[in-house]
Formats: C-alpha cells, structure tokens, sequence
C-alpha cells in the first residue's frame, strides 16, 4: 500500500441546457451528448489509476459524468449529499449575453457581501461539507485514490480553502472547468499538493471553459 492518497474534486461534464439558465440543484438537468463524450474520456483517462472509492453528488449531472468510471473500475457509485451543487437565490433563471438578471435593480439587494455571499449558500458551510466528504473519502481510499464528482463551485472554494486564498473571486476566473481534476495529494492526514488536469480539454468549446455553469445545446446570446 501506498503513504499517499489522492483525492480527485471531478466537475460534471456539459450539461444539456439550451435556455442558459442556472439550473443550481433543479433536477432534471443531464449532460448532452457531448458531456456524455467528456465523461467517457476521463475515464478512459484515468481508470487505471488505483481509485477504489467513487463519490457524487445526487444531481443527475454528477451521477451520469460518475457512471463511466464506475463500469471501467468496477465501482459503486456512491451518492453523497455534502458535495451537491451549492444555493443560489437566481438558480432557475436565465442568463446570457443578452438576458442579464443581476443588472436589474430587484437583485442588487442579494448583491451586498461577495465576501460571504449574500446571494447563496455560505462559502464557510460549503466548505465545511465539502471538505467532511474529502476527509472521509480519503480515509476509505487510504493509500489508493478516491474520486469524488461534483460541482464548479464547491470545487473552486474547497481549493481556495485548501490553499488558503481568499474566497472573494471573479467566477470566469476559475481554474474548474468541465470535467477537470482537482486533486488533492495526502501523506497520513497532511495536504502535500494540489494539482489540476482537464482531460477532456479537447472536447470543451473554447466559448465555455470560462463559463461559470454549463449551457450545452444553448444558442450564443443564451450562454453566460
């Protein structure tokens, strides 16, 4: 057995969203087709590496970007709550070049602490059930790797924590793209490397890899 474990943060693949909207935990919401190909090549990519544990979020997105690594390892897929998509009181309305909800001055009044934020769930609660799954995934993976699929956000601010940066960011700045790794390196119980990789890189439109939620199948002036 290995002294180290990894912990890779896996975001869903592209979702089939042809109105632009921030679908945040609304069920319904599956990868297109081509998030379907993105799932497949990461786990092409990685199925042999030594994972022996697999975590996703409930949301459909998360569970179907799992299922490919799952039958190329032979692994139960393990439905995990703490790491499903964070709250936001916009989730269910459009967004795009041309539909701009946060300049209307109805929202301005969820827009006052980024810091927090003010407009959903607090960045400390995120944290705090995101990292609680990360611990025990790597405790059930001890000396191997675990694979834990779930969401841009709570991704981006369990690395920011892990870092120790400061939670207050532009979200086009995230380095979590759609299927990306972020993987966390422990010897023990101590963090002693973050990386990232994007294995399904050469899939992802150019237009979308900034984009802070996925809007597959969507027309231009309806992609955030």
């Amino acid at each position: 057995m290995s002294d180290e474990t990894v912990v890779h943060l896996l975001r869903h693949g592209e979702v089939h969203n042809p109105s632009g909207v921030l679908y945040g935990r609304t069920q319904g919401y599956h990868l297109s087709e081509l998030g379907r190909q993105m799932a497949e090549q990461v786990a092409a990519t990685i199925k042999d590496r030594d994972i022996t544990h697999l975590v996703a979020s409930p949301l459909e997105r998360a569970q179907e970007t799992a299922r490919p690594l799952a039958d190329a390892r032979g692994l139960e897929i393990r439905t995990d709550e703490r790491v499903i998509e964070s709250t936001n009181v916009f989730e269910g309305q459009r967004f795009g070049k041309t539909v701009r909800p946060l300049r209307r001055p109805a929202a301005w009044r969820h827009l006052w602490n980024p810091f927090r934020p003010s407009w959903g769930e607090p960045y400390k609660e995120l944290v705090a059930r995101m990292m609680a799954a990360v611990e025990e995934a790597r405790d059930a993976a001890r000396g191997h790797e675990a694979v834990i699929v779930s969401h841009q956000l709570p991704i981006w601010i369990t690395r920011l924590h892990v870092e120790q940066r400061s939670f207050l960011h532009n979200p086009r700045n995230r380095q979590c793209t759609l299927c990306s790794l972020t993987s966390l390196h422990y010897r023990d119980d101590t963090l002693t490397q973050v990386a990232y990789s994007e294995p399904a890189a050469d899939l992802i439109p150019a237009r979308d890899k900034g984009a802070p939620f996925s809007a597959g199948g969507s027309p231009e002036e309806h992609r955030p």
